[in-house]
This record gives C-alpha cells, sequence and structure tokens, in this order.
C-alpha cells in the first residue's frame, strides 16, 4: 500500500533527501522529542508531540489528529454536528463525519530547534484527508493557492510585520481544579510597564528581561527580527520585521506568537496577542501589513520614477478597497478586534486610504523613485490568522489588476464623517464576506464556508454573554 506521502504526491526524491538531512539534524542535535504542529482555522499552533524514532513513520504516513480541530471556535467549541448524517442541517463538510481523523504530514525543511526548550523542535505540518486529498479548509493552502495564482501574473509579495502586543508579569498562575471553566480562567497579572510615554527609553530598561527573552526567541528561531519598541499603552510592545516573502512571512507570524508566549510563560510572563486586554485604559493593539509587489525580474513593481505609486499600485490599491468590506474580517476576526475601529486611535474607520497618513486603513509610503514604495494596510488585529489575512490581500491586489481598477482621491480626513464605513462587528464583517461573491470564490468555498459558519458561532455566544468583558477575559485573554 502507498504511503501517504505518494498518495499527496509529495514523495519524490528531493524530499527524500530532505529527510535524510532531517535524520541526520535530529542525531546532531540530540533532538529528544520533535512537536509536529499546524497553524488551526485561527491561526493558533496545534500538534502532537513525538519522540524521535517516531519520526520515521510520522515522515512517510503522516500524524493523526482529530479532524474537529478544523472546525472549531475561539472556545474550542465545533461549529458543526459531527455525528449526524451528511448533508443534514449543520451536519460536518465533507469528510469531517464522525469526527474522523485528519493526517498531519510535516515538512522536513521546517525543522527549526525551540531556542527556550533544548532538546525540542518544531516541524510544521499540513492536514490531509487519508486518501491524499487536500483539505480546503486549512488557511496555509488558502495562501498557497493565493501565491500560485499571483506568481501565474508574474508577480511575487513581499510583507513587512509590525505587531503590537501586550506582556504582564504573571502574579498567581495557579489552576485550581475546583474553579476548572470553559473557556480557562486567564492567570493574575501585573504590569511590566505603566504606559503613556510612546518609545521611552526608561521603559525599555524596565522590559529589559521581557526584551531579552523576545529577541532570542525570534532570532532563534531564524525570524528576521528588526526592532523591539515600547508601544502607547500600560504594557505594551511592537516588535517589526524585515520584509519576506508572504508564505515566509505567514509562517514567521505564527511561529513569532507561539513561540513568544510560550518562551515568556517559562520565565513567568503572560503575552496577549488579544487586541483589547480586559482591563481599564488599554490602547488596542494592531497588527499592520506592509506590503508590495516584486516582478519577475525582482524590481518593486508599486515604484515609480515620477509618481508616487505606479499604475500597477495603484490598481493593485483600488482592489484593496473595493474588497476591504469583505476582507475585514480575516484582518480582524475576533469580536473583541473590532473595539479598535474608533475615533483618532490611529486604527481605520473607513475604507479610505491616504499619503502616509496613519489613520487611514491603506497608508502609502513612499515618493516617486522610491525602490521601498509600499501600502501598508492598517485593518489587522494581532490575533489574525497570518494565512487567511495575507490571502485576502492577494486576492484583492489581484483583482484590481486584472480589471484595471483606479483608486479615489488620498483622504486628507480619514475621521471625517461620509465616507465608506468598515464594519464595526464581527457579525457584519461576516456579513460582507458572504456578499463578495468573487473574493470567497478566490479564498475558496469550503474554506470560507467552514470560516463563516465557526465566526458566527462566536459572534452568537457573545451575543449571548451577560459579562462582555468576562467573555474577553476567558475567551481571549486566557489563550490569546
Amino acid at each position: 500500500m502507498k504511503s501517504l506521502a505518494e498518495r499527496c504526491g509529495l514523495h519524490d526524491a528531493a524530499r527524500a533527501v530532505a529527510c535524510e538531512a532531517l535524520r541526520a539534524r535530529v542525531r546532531e542535535a540530540d533532538v529528544r522529542q520533535v512537536r509536529v504542529a499546524w497553524g488551526d482555522l485561527h491561526g493558533w499552533l496545534r500538534g502532537k508531540t513525538l519522540m524521535p524514532k517516531a519520526l520515521d513513520a510520522a515522515l512517510m504516513d503522516g500524524v493523526g489528529l482529530v479532524g474537529t480541530l478544523l472546525l472549531k471556535d475561539t472556545a474550542d467549541r465545533t461549529a458543526f454536528k459531527v455525528f449526524e448524517p451528511v448533508g443534514s442541517r449543520d451536519s460536518a463538510p465533507a469528510g469531517f463525519a464522525g469526527a474522523a481523523n485528519l493526517w498531519l504530514l510535516p515538512d522536513p525543511a521546517s525543522f527549526t530547534l525551540l531556542p527556550w526548550a533544548p532538546g525540542t523542535a518544531w516541524l510544521l505540518g499540513q492536514p490531509w484527508f487519508a486518501d491524499g486529498t487536500p483539505v480546503q479548509q486549512d488557511p496555509r493552502r488558502v495562501l498557497q493557492r493565493a501565491v500560485a495564482r499571483l506568481a501565474a501574473a508574474g508577480y511575487r509579495l513581499r510583507c513587512g510585520l509590525e505587531v503590537e502586543f501586550h506582556v504582564y508579569r504573571i502574579v498567581d498562575a495557579r489552576l485550581d481544579p475546583a474553579a476548572s471553566t470553559w473557556p480557562p480562567e486567564p492567570p493574575a497579572v501585573e504590569l511590566i510597564h505603566p504606559g503613556w510615554q510612546l518609545l521611552s527609553e526608561a521603559h525599555a530598561d524596565r522590559v529589559a528581561p521581557v526584551f531579552d527573552i523576545v529577541r532570542d526567541t525570534a532570532l532563534g528561531l531564524g525570524l528576521p527580527l528588526r526592532s523591539l519598541e515600547i508601544e502607547l499603552g500600560p504594557s505594551q510592545v511592537e516588535a517589526v520585521f524585515d520584509a519576506m516573502d508572504a508564505m515566509d512571512a505567514a509562517d514567521a507570524m505564527l511561529r513569532f506568537r507561539n513561540g513568544v508566549q510560550q518562551a515568556l510563560r517559562r520565565a513567568g510572563y503572560h503575552a496577549s496577542f488579544v487586541c483589547r486586554p480586559p482591563f481599564a485604559n488599554i490602547m488596542s493593539s494592531g497588527w499592520h501589513l506592509h506590503h508590495s509587489l516584486v516582478d519577475a525580474e525582482g524590481r518593486n513593481a508599486f515604484a515609480d520614477a515620477s509618481e508616487p505609486l505606479s499604475a500597477t499600485g495603484r490598481h493593485w490599491l483600488a482592489g484593496l478597497l473595493v474588497h476591504a468590506t469583505a476582507a475585514t474580517v480575516f484582518g480582524t476576526s475576533t469580536t473583541n478586534g473590532f473595539g479598535r475601529f474608533r475615533p483618532n486611535a490611529l486604527a481605520p474607520m473607513q475604507v479610505a486610504w491616504g499619503r502616509d497618513n496613519r489613520g487611514a486603513m491603506l497608508r502609502l509610503v513612499g515618493r516617486p523613485g522610491d525602490a521601498a514604495t509600499r501600502i501598508e494596510n492598517r485593518i489587522g488585529e494581532p490575533a489574525a490568522n497570518p494565512y487567511a489575512y495575507i490571502a485576502a490581500q492577494i486576492h484583492a491586489g489581484l483583482n484590481g489588476v486584472a480589471r484595471g481598477l483606479e483608486p479615489p482621491p488620498p483622504t486628507e480626513a480619514p475621521y471625517a464623517e461620509g465616507g465608506a464605513p468598515l464594519p464595526t462587528r464581527l457579525g457584519d464583517a461576516l456579513d460582507a464576506l458572504a456578499a463578495d461573491t468573487a473574493l470567497c470564490d478566490a479564498m475558496g468555498r469550503a474554506f470560507v464556508d467552514t470560516f463563516v459558519a465557526v465566526k458566527r458561532q462566536e459572534q452568537a455566544r457573545f451575543d449571548a454573554a451577560e459579562d462582555k468583558a468576562e467573555f474577553d477575559r476567558r475567551e481571549y485573554f486566557s489563550r490569546f
């Protein structure tokens, strides 16, 4: 019988060489365990820890994991009736009935030693059905298709990440069995800096132990960390990365969030990528996605010798604007994140672009002749799924290029009344996505239908919660 790798069409000479190199690295580095991990529907790692002797079987036949992991909301509640007959109301998508297994096939090239956990390594995997059929609900596969479509048009996307998040010192991490709840109670925490002094050198010295861990974690994972900064809010910080190709950027975001949380937790800190932690006087965190197109010759397709933005860049920008309301839910995908869209808060409220204007949804950075010309999308929250967020940008931008769309004039007053508003709640954003046939088709109907069903359940539970702050504490802050 053929192995899973063979059934998936992945077992070739190049992969055989990569697998043998992986085995050698495991021996040389004295690896005692390997975490085979994969990014779920929300962009957070799930996986199993294997002993080295189990790697050979995993590389050929995968690692079994329950398929409902792709059908769960942010509280790990399955959004489909997986034990009902296929085709009945709210039944699971094809292939997921009965909570059947998916098979996680590791990528040997993704092997990474964990800098905070000696003797432990990561391997990123991708889920497949047992017959070798791709799982269309897998967010990484959604981005793979988008990148392939972009390549067919003669381009690559380069992405620079600006990620704001909060770090707190844990003062009580006890997990009391008598008070166990679902979702769980977050730890009791205190601030690591008081805030309200942007880029403060004094605060930077206060948080040096945290920055040391974040720096060593990011660089130890091979991520192109550029800077660490003190943000305005209490206990809020920011990490900035050099530009990467789209898939590398999405993988980097996945590794960074999960790695930083784990490494800081070992040192007694709680890193939270939720947009708005459940405390008074916080500042919302955003994930600003800088990006530009690169053509087949490696040139920035947004740059122009005489204009701030090339014709291709204008078409791309216009596509982002046309599909902005539908794409919002991929950049801001929790009920919590929509609280960030407020006047004069350095977060967008309208579908608009501006020249170096941080209040606009899309900020054009660059000038005529600037090889670093780029568009910064400021709609994202740091808890967003990186694969879906970046894929939506690709499909929206390509649609504008294919149609030769032109953007309206730039805004100089992004918070003035009269502009096209962005959705202000998760449910409205899901409605906007459902109404955009072109974006839904491009992202893949199987993925979109599952994503929408899971997120509607999340919105319904938020609406039903009597204490919204308590919902945020347990649903998001305890795990994101």
